[in-house]
């Protein structure tokens, strides 16, 4: 007994050729700019203005040397991880306990308040921020930073959070209070456990948006504090711009967050929708 194949429908077949040609159009997309960037990261600034030599061309480490030894990034690198992981860490400790007791005590106002607080734009705060930091004389120093940053990780933190207690069974709560559990208590040993993919979600994503943050930065920062994203402005010139140490600082910026969403990106999706059901 023989088993034919039964040919596609036309159809069928026209929506996957379709499927393939979108992907690779979509990821083409996305994967040329990140591509001329590295590639003119290793040009000389004629090869980087000469499109004969767009892939064949001398490659050159000049731009990183230029980079890491007149530019003192690795002090830069230093400030957006230092910047970054206590933002992170400070939003956290604030905003877990937060999300938690909106969550269970519905404070569905304050939710939409502190949503509010996510959604307005970074700008229209830098001027009376300036203003006050300025006359306390913080401008320029780590703490400013972190503070501004922590204004919009905080909100992240709850917003992400807010969902995912709503998923968990208030029942395992009210079980691990009759066996002798305070409020308090119940929230370290049983919620706070069965939150950290929640947790790691928006830590990651945290850490994401304090790293590539330029507009706080460039106001609020002194020499000594400066990040990578204001940092990367010393190589454009008032009449010049040096392309090939601006596309190798693109570079330094670019790939640590790249290495971290890649290893990560599991933790994040699931975290993401660890939230979307109840029960």
């Amino acid at each position: 007994m023989s088993f034919t194949k039964r040919p596609k429908h036309p159809a069928t077949r026209a929506y996957g050729i379709f499927r393939v040609a979108a992907l690779v159009a979509i990821v083409l997309t996305f994967l040329a700019p990140l591509v001329w960037m590295v590639l003119s990261s290793l040009k000389t600034t004629v090869d980087i203005y000469d499109p004969s030599a767009a892939f064949v061309f001398s490659p050159t480490l000049q731009n990183y040397e230029t980079v890491f030894g007149q530019a003192s990034y690795l002090q830069y690198i230093f400030n957006s991880f230092w910047i970054g992981v206590w933002s992170t860490v400070l939003s956290m400790i604030l905003g877990v306990p937060a999300a938690y007791s909106m969550s269970r005590f519905v404070m569905k106002k304050s939710a939409a308040l502190v949503l509010m607080a996510r959604i307005i734009p970074g700008v229209s705060l830098l001027v009376p921020w300036y203003f006050v930091f300025s006359n306390l004389g913080l401008v320029g120093g780590y703490g400013v930073l972190i503070l501004s940053h922590m204004f919009v990780l905080m909100p992240l933190f709850v917003f992400i959070m807010i969902s995912f207690f709503d998923s968990l069974p208030l029942e395992l709560e009210e079980q691990g209070q009759v066996d002798g559990l305070t409020p308090i208590g119940a929230f370290f040993r049983i919620a706070l456990p069965l939150s950290v993919p929640g947790v790691a979600t928006a830590s990651i994503l945290s850490f994401i948006f304090s790293w590539n943050n330029f507009m706080f930065a460039l106001v609020l920062s002194g020499s000594s504090t400066k990040t990578l994203p204001v940092a990367i402005f010393d190589f454009v010139a008032y009449a010049s711009i040096d392309w090939g140490g601006l596309m190798a600082a693109a570079v330094v910026i670019t790939v640590p967050i790249m290495v971290i969403a890649l290893f990560t990106q599991k933790y994040i999706v699931s975290g993401l929708t660890a939230g979307a059901t109840k029960g």
